[in-house]
């Protein structure tokens, strides 16, 4: 059975500029979750990207490259988009998506997600979450979301949630292919610490995550 990682790096982000490669305590940030993927229990770790940037940095990291056409890496691109193409490029049978904004990821996490998936031949999918206590949200019109004013549940009576952290996903390639989706069909879960989920979508999450490093 062949399992390899894939890495989504494109290079036009608008909100930090150059942000999958920005310097995070004297590494690049994708370098991370490169290395997390190469210690871990995938045959081969793969980056897709279309920055020559970030690609002379990934194969300066020993990391696979693929080269990820500008018509699926613009602002309004869809993961999916890319994972397909991917897909259709490279031979697999299971796919681990791991995204370059989670620096907090480690090796234990996506071996823990693999062993999830292969170990019961009707899953799916696995990603990654971290466990929350229910608390009550609100719309930006003021409108409560999934729970009623009249009937405010009490902390204690409320069931956790898991809120996914977006530092990876698996599947199989042909539930990839058949569904389109990064996950499908019976899903599990990883469940990471709350402190190790963080991405980094601001500099503020930047400034953040150097401390907990």
């Amino acid at each position: 059975m062949k399992i390899i990682s894939v890495i989504l790096a494109r290079g036009g982000s608008k909100g930090i500029p150059n942000k999958n490669i920005i310097d995070l305590n004297g590494k690049p940030l994708i370098s991370y979750t490169i290395e997390a993927s190469q210690k871990s229990n995938v045959n081969s770790t793969w980056v897709s990207t279309d920055c020559p940037k970030i690609k002379n940095i990934s194969e300066k990291l020993n990391a696979n490259v693929i080269d990820r056409p500008k018509e699926i890496s613009g602002d309004l691109s869809k993961s999916e988009e890319a994972l397909l193409h991917f897909a259709k490029k490279i031979d697999f049978d299971i796919l681990v998506f791991i995204q370059p904004t989670s620096p907090l990821l480690q090796s234990k996490d996506i071996n823990k997600g693999i062993q999830t998936l292969t170990e019961d031949k009707n899953c799916n999918s696995v990603f990654s979450v971290y466990k929350q206590h229910w608390l009550p949200r609100w719309s930006l019109n003021l409108r409560p979301l999934d729970w009623d004013t009249n009937n405010r549940p009490m902390r204690q009576e409320a069931n956790d949630e898991y809120v996914e952290n977006g530092a990876f996903y698996i599947t199989r390639k042909n539930d990839l292919l058949t569904s389109k989706l990064r996950y499908s069909g019976l899903k599990k879960v990883v469940v990471m610490p709350y402190l190790r989920s963080f991405q980094v979508d601001t500099l503020e999450d930047l400034s953040l995550i150097k401390g907990l490093l």
